[in-house]
């Protein structure tokens, strides 16, 4: 705390006075991967670097705080159960909770300025900061090389950092956006096959293809609703252009009287003009279907940015005033997907809902697109809707396909797990054969027209009719019908749905839920099949009318119904509680009788208290003989004219009459010799089973035996287990095997015998002396004592290197010949090997001292042989290693004999080849003569040379 404070008061310091750096921090790696897998993994070749003067537009965003509470606290808004319920926070609400502190927000800016960012946007609600800067000061700020490299499947170069940024300060930051060009976001709007007619359609534009408000007509089937005093915000990689909005319109005859405001997110145009190379289709279709479906709205917001998904997410979440409604008909794939997740969850926080199209290129598994499979994201899937005119009724509805071809999309990923309010109607769905996955969250939620029935005009060129198709219609048209849903509850007073996956998957528990068209036809072709209720095809379905605005936006006093646990699984003869919460809205105070149906045959409901006026438990109670597998039943309430039902997923299991066992104690030791010990096995009935049981061991060490008394047994029996003098002692698991009839139940027991006695080791010779190339034996000997006569497993340790070893017999119960053999190569030198022995828990050691000799042999002669020093002086020799046979070691050199007052000294020692001897001969040495001894020693060799030496007088 004291040093990030002094880290703290420096910054604020260098940002008063205007300086252009901050202290120096430790180096934090972000929350969020940067590199991209295909430069990780080496499959894009790098191809240079970006220059260093080139400017980069990038977005900085910063880590919330408190996750653990906001994710507790988006629970508790989601859960009719909870005082939170429904009760969102502000944005500045959200920030004062959760955001970045004030400190760190401006400690990042004051960094960016030392660094020479220039900061352009970003606010401490949205948590990012948004900069330019050079190639040079942003590789310096994070750390990375920007390297140009080789995209893998496209025809062009992407640029990326070499590794994970990491920055100087003194927390992590999360992300940041722009420090890559790998993947280009790109819209979800397809164009049919030129070469194909297509079908005809029943819309009210022109060629008959559908207007925005055929959807309206067709989905809402009222007039009531219009949206009004509501914001519709979408997400655009690109702007619009107006001209192409209002031609709609005109050629609709329609008059639109809500506003569209582009809001650029991070400097980006808002305009979009095809003679400049833009394409608006996207984002006009996105307009026109959002305010066909609620044309009372007040503005549609298009929040653009040319290519950052965080700039975006960041706006749609803090512009004022807040946007509920919100759409993107985009995807992309930013190096680490939770990088968004921050933003979808904020959202929800807040009361926004956001939608996301599900993607056109039929089902997925493993590999899902960005954002659809994000856990806070509302995603939709894509039909082919028949309605019975221009501006009718809905007729019917099949999964998007087309010409035999899979359009709709919709599967599921590895990198999000299934959330708890998905599990009941993936569990369902899997049963039924509808191939979702019960691990990871499965899309769509629901689902809309997505045909190539709309009319479109774009590009500020002639309007298309029954070209164009893509859950990219069906997304913002659900963003206009969630906001005639939230028109409903601001009149009411109440707060808006926001983000209602939770309530949504509570209220379709049931095969063809009345709030939605539930889709079951594949129109020709599907990825998956199209089970009832909840499938991978198109989710709960289309909406059917008003009935899901009323569901999510009651009006007047209501209540919802809620069972926990939602999911129950009894045994015949058992029974199973879950409790029913009744959870008033907009003033309810009155009493719910409640009721079951889809009861399989044999199980019985009751509720107590019934009627109730907050919780009631449930008791399913099935009979002996009930009927088994997988049922949804149906919970009702009704209290006078008001009704709602909630589903509980019920598997009744059959009876089955068992035992188990276990073992007291479960590890036996005994040791050999006669020596017994025992287990109790009891026998435990399941299920009422009253039959004895004949028990049996397998996996008996040898010499052991065992035996049960009683044996059958119908309770408990004990277990005698003998060693008998020839067991092997060590270590065994034993099992133990019930059986009764065809049944079958097993236990295990730990069993450990000890040998007697003990043992020593001993080895003959205990030196040995190994030529490099060669080998040498010992005789390891095995002496027991006290009776011992179990094997004794041989290793030998410290090896010197080169040198390996071998035993003759291993394991023994006598004697093994050692055989060490030292390589060419093996050290040359003496060293101790340890020999150790063990039996079960016993050991023992004894050691042999080895000395590997080098190859072959060596003498030293010496050059003269005769020397005459006189006295003060010194004389010199030249000592030279012969080598023979191979031989390549160091000779160290000494000389012996030398009379009183003569010193010797080698110029290299030891040498492989050859050392100049100084013998240096003091002013008051003896003269005469003498004969010194010249030595050389390599391991166990020992050669010798001599030189004569005459002391003359000074």
């Amino acid at each position: 705390m004291i040093q990030r404070l002094g880290i703290c008061l420096l910054t604020l310091a260098a940002m008063v006075s205007g300086a252009n750096v901050v202290c120096q921090a430790e180096s934090h790696a972000l929350l969020t991967r940067h590199v991209r897998d295909v430069v990780a993994n080496g499959e894009a070749k790098p191809v240079g670097l970006l220059p260093q003067t080139q400017t980069m537009h990038f977005d900085v965003v910063l880590a919330l705080r408190h996750k653990v509470e906001l994710d507790n606290f988006v629970q508790a808004v989601y859960d009719p159960t909870s005082s939170s319920y429904h009760q969102y926070v502000t944005v500045p609400e959200f920030t004062a909770r959760f955001g970045p502190s004030q400190e760190d927000y401006d400690m990042l800016i004051a960094f960016a300025k030392a660094n020479g960012f220039t900061m352009i946007g970003g606010s401490r609600d949205a948590f990012d900061v948004q900069f330019t800067a050079p190639v040079a000061a942003v590789e310096k700020a994070f750390h990375v090389s920007m390297t140009v490299y080789q995209h893998p499947t496209e025809n062009r170069t992407f640029f990326a950092p070499d590794r994970e940024p990491t920055v100087d300060l003194p927390f992590a930051l999360w992300h940041v956006t722009g420090l890559d060009n790998y993947s280009i976001p790109h819209s979800l709007v397809v164009h049919r096959d030129i070469k194909v007619k297509s079908n005809a359609t029943t819309g009210s534009c022109p060629e008959a293809s559908f207007c925005g408000s055929d959807m309206r007509a067709a989905y809402y089937e009222g007039t009531s609703l219009t949206g009004a005093g509501q914001n519709v915000g979408l997400l655009e990689y690109a702007g619009f252009d107006i001209a192409d909005v209002n031609t709609y319109y005109t050629n609709a005859h329609q008059t639109r009287t809500f506003a569209v405001t582009g809001v650029s997110t991070d400097g980006s145009s808002v305009n979009c003009l095809a003679s400049q190379g833009c394409d608006d289709t996207e984002q006009t279709l996105d307009i026109t279907q959002s305010g066909g479906m609620a044309p009372g709205l007040t503005t549609v917001y298009v929040f653009v940015s040319d290519d950052s998904d965080t700039a975006l997410l960041g706006s749609m979440s803090t512009y004022s005033p807040l946007p509920l409604n919100l759409s993107s008909s985009w995807t992309w794939s930013p190096a680490d997907p939770s990088t968004d997740d921050p933003y979808f969850e904020k959202m929800a926080a807040q009361g926004q809902t956001y939608f996301e199209a599900a993607g056109d290129s039929g089902g997925y598994t493993e590999n899902s697109p960005w954002p659809m499979n994000s856990q806070y994201v509302n995603t939709v899937g894509g039909t082919s809707l028949t309605t019975t005119g221009p501006g009718g009724d809905w007729v019917s509805e099949t999964y998007w396909s087309y010409e035999g071809s899979s359009y709709g999309g919709g599967g599921w990923g590895t990198n999000v797990d299934l959330p708890s309010w998905e599990v009941s109607a993936a569990t369902l769905c899997e049963s039924e054969g509808g191939e979702c996955s019960t691990t990871y969250r499965d899309v769509p939620d629901v689902s809309a027209n997505s045909q190539f029935s709309f009319y479109v005009c774009a590009d500020q060129r002639a309007c298309t009719a029954n070209e164009y198709g893509g859950t990219s219609f069906a997304a913002p048209m659900w963003a206009g019908y969630i906001a005639l849903a939230n028109q409903q509850a601001a009149a009411a007073g109440d707060p808006p749905p926001g983000f209602f996956n939770p309530t949504l998957y509570s209220l379709s528990g049931g095969d063809g839920d009345a709030d939605f068209h539930d889709i079951t036809a594949n129109g020709g072709a599907s990825t998956f099949p199209c089970v009832s209720g909840y499938n991978m095809c198109a989710g709960w379905g289309s909406p059917s009318g008003d009935a899901l605005i009323n569901a999510l936006a009651p009006t007047g006093p209501g209540f919802s119904l809620s069972a926990n646990p939602s999911s129950l699984t009894i045994t015949q003869g058992s029974s199973g509680t879950s409790t029913i919460t009744i959870t008033p809205q907009d003033g309810f105070s009155g009493s719910v009788t409640l009721s079951a149906s889809g009861l399989p045959n044999g199980v019985t409901a009751s509720f107590s208290p019934n009627p109730a006026t907050a919780t009631s438990t449930l008791t399913l109670t099935a009979s002996g003989t009930a009927a088994t597998g997988t049922v949804t039943v149906t919970i009702q309430g009704t209290s006078g004219s008001l009704t709602n039902s909630t589903t509980i997923s019920l598997t009744v299991q059959a009876l089955v009459q068992s035992f188990t066992l276990s073992a007291s104690p479960s590890s036996v030791g005994i040791a050999k010799g006669g020596s017994s010990g025992t287990s109790t096995i009891t026998i435990t009935p399941v299920n009422g089973f009253s039959g004895s049981v004949t028990l049996s061991n397998s996996t008996l060490p040898k010499g052991v035996t065992a035996q049960f008394s009683p044996n059958p047994a119908t309770s408990t029996s004990i277990l005698t287990l003998t060693a008998a003098k020839t067991a092997k002692a060590g270590t065994s698991t034993i099992t133990i095997t019930g059986t009764s009839g065809s049944l079958k139940a097993t236990t295990t027991i730990t069993l450990t015998v000890s040998a007697l006695g003990s043992f020593t080791l001993t080895a003959s010779p205990s030196t040995l002396t190994v030529e490099q190339g060669n080998s040498g034996t010992s005789t390891i000997t095995v002496n027991p004592t006290g009776g011992f006569d179990q094997e004794v497993a041989l290793s030998a340790i410290d090896l010197p290197s080169g040198v390996t070893a071998s035993f003759a017999t291993n394991p023994t119960t006598s004697t093994s010949v050692l055989t060490l053999t030292a390589s060419k190569s093996a050290t040359a030198g003496t060293a101790t090997v340890t020999i150790t022995g063990t039996s079960g828990s016993l050991k023992a050691t004894t050691t042999i001292s080895l000395t590997v000799d080098a190859l072959g042999t060596f003498t030293i002669t010496a050059s003269p042989t005769a020397l005459s020093v006189a006295q003060g002086s010194s004389g010199t020799s030249t000592i030279t290693v012969v080598p023979a046979g191979g031989f390549d070691q160091e000779v160290t050199l000494s000389a012996s004999g030398l009379p009183s007052g003569v010193t010797a000294s080698f110029s290299t020692n030891p040498t492989t080849t050859t050392s100049t001897l100084t013998l240096t001969v003091s002013g008051s040495a003896a003269t005469g003569k003498s004969t010194i001894t010249i030595s050389g020693v390599s391991g166990s060799k020992t050669h010798k040379a001599k030189i004569k030496l005459t002391v003359t007088a000074s």
